[in-house]
């Protein structure tokens, strides 16, 4: 087969994905035929799955600003004339985007294009592995678009292009992951944690068993004790193979495919020559003027700083390559700030480069240089360049414990729920618990997945994302989903705008 004719037809069958083109019904027939009928390499084609998750979850503005930036841990404020952009990141955190938000409808058709990636390859006769490694990959895609819009785009592998793609209700699309994954677990690798491997699996299907019933009813979640019997069950699967982390930061280091003892499914990122956009993780937070130097933007609000004891171990730390390269600690970064030789930083007017806890998601523009509690979870790989090392972390044993604890609290196990977070807090130099509250376990899953891109997520399931906080007043249940991309709407008569768009 040649290269130039399958490279066409993957890009015709993903515009298809949302909506019939106006290609000539001969021509998809002929495509169609000629690819299906051909001796195909999936080898390739998968590698190309797993590298399409790179735009969508690695990139600052894509699926991770989409769970953070309306959420209660992450602003991007505006500097004078930095960062204003339009208020593209202000009505994230205000709640206030529309259905024409540039990012927010990149994501949902960047997450559809992968899951359509990944089940295009099911139509090439792939090995056992194969097949259920894309399937997973395919099931992980749609299980974000149901999180965040509610309706989930989907065509059967190698249906027609002329028919418009069916669409699951997010009920659906969490009946369709539950059973993928079931069929596939078996057929899934023990590993490396690069793969969908078993474990990630067993950690999709906890999320979706616990988010089910929040899907059905955003504004008044059930959790069915079903449900909440198989997120425990899933988690106890997964047996001994993973410690939490001596060192919280080494989750997240440039050898972190190495070093860590936590991390279960990661994106591949190597150093140097091919890598996603995990770099954004401190660019997009770090000032000017240190090492590397940033783009000066995002930070967290004080209110969730405070969350933190003085000693967690979480809150920040001297990383070993790091911090006595380039000055920067690993965690939060607030105060006076220096450079590796300990010399302190002044920003662009020769003041001190002080971060300070005060920010305001203002169109004004009054936040200064050096206005918030910067975040940097990833420790910088100062080898790498562009193209850093670091492997991003999708699931981790930290969350696999956290979702045990909060299906015991919901089933009245409250003693043993309380218990796994004490071991938690312990092994994060943080002091014990006497009770744990649903309101506690929710601080403590933003304590140790902030910024990790699960925190809208939880704010939902937990009763608490139309809340007022720091430049937030309380929002109105349409916000619990996003507005499905108007262009989508306008092409697919299965989709349906979401309400109050």
């Amino acid at each position: 087969m040649k290269i130039h004719k399958l490279l066409f037809f993957c890009a015709a069958v993903s515009l298809g994905l949302f909506s019939c083109s106006d290609l000539d019904e001969e021509l998809k027939d002929a495509i169609s035929q000629d690819i299906s009928d051909s001796n195909v390499d999936t080898g390739p084609l998968l590698a190309g799955a797993y590298n399409s998750l790179r735009l969508p979850f690695q990139d600052q503005s894509r699926f991770w600003a989409a769970q953070q930036h309306t959420s209660d841990e992450t602003l991007g404020p505006t500097r004078g004339p930095d960062w204003d952009d339009n208020g593209i990141w202000r009505v994230l955190h205000q709640h206030t985007w529309d259905a024409d938000h540039a990012f927010l409808n990149s994501t949902f058709q960047e997450l559809l294009q992968s899951a359509f990636s990944a089940g295009n390859i099911l139509t090439f006769n792939p090995d056992p592995q194969t097949a259920a490694e894309a399937r997973f990959i395919r099931a992980f895609t749609m299980f974000c678009v149901a999180d965040g819009w509610g309706q989930v785009p989907f065509r059967e592998p190698g249906s027609s292009l002329d028919d418009d793609p069916q669409v699951f209700s997010a009920t659906q699309t969490a009946d369709f992951v539950i059973d993928e994954l079931n069929a596939i677990i078996a057929d899934l690798p023990d590993g490396p944690t690069n793969r969908a491997n078993k474990d990630a699996a067993r950690v999709l299907l906890m999320k979706t068993h616990l988010n089910k019933g929040v899907w059905a009813n955003r504004e008044a979640p059930s959790f069915d004790q079903a449900d909440m019997n198989e997120v425990i069950a899933q988690s106890e699967a997964m047996g001994g193979t993973y410690s939490l982390a001596t060192n919280f930061f080494d989750n997240f280091a440039p050898n972190n495919d190495a070093i860590s003892t936590e991390n279960i499914w990661t994106g591949e990122n190597v150093g140097g020559s091919s890598s996603g956009n995990v770099r954004s993780r401190w660019y997009c937070t770090m000032h000017y003027a240190q090492n590397p130097s940033g783009w000066n933007g995002f930070t967290t609000l004080s209110d969730f700083y405070d969350k933190f004891e003085a000693d967690d171990a979480r809150i920040g730390t001297d990383y070993p390559g790091v911090t006595d390269v380039g000055g920067v600690r690993a965690g939060f970064l607030v105060g006076q700030q220096f450079d590796g030789d300990g010399n302190a930083l002044e920003d662009r007017l020769g003041n001190p480069l002080a971060f300070t806890p005060e920010v305001a998601p203002t169109e004004s523009g009054g936040n200064l240089e050096v206005t918030g509690i910067r975040v940097v979870k990833y420790p910088i790989d100062y080898n790498g360049g562009d193209n850093a090392d670091n492997d991003y972390v999708f699931f981790r044993y930290a969350d696999v414990l956290l979702m045990r604890a909060e299906a015991m609290l919901r089933s009245g196990r409250d003693a043993e729920a309380l218990s796994i977070v004490n071991e938690i807090r312990t092994a994060r130099n943080a002091s014990t618990l006497s009770s744990l509250s649903l309101d506690e376990l929710l601080d403590e899953r933003g304590r140790e997945l902030y910024w990790e891109g699960w925190r809208r997520q939880d704010l939902i399931r937990f009763g608490k994302f139309l809340e007022p906080w720091q430049g937030k007043s309380a929002s109105g249940s349409e916000r619990l989903l996003f507005a499905i991309p108007a262009a989508q709407v306008a092409v697919n008569p299965n989709l349906e705008q979401n309400p109050g768009y």
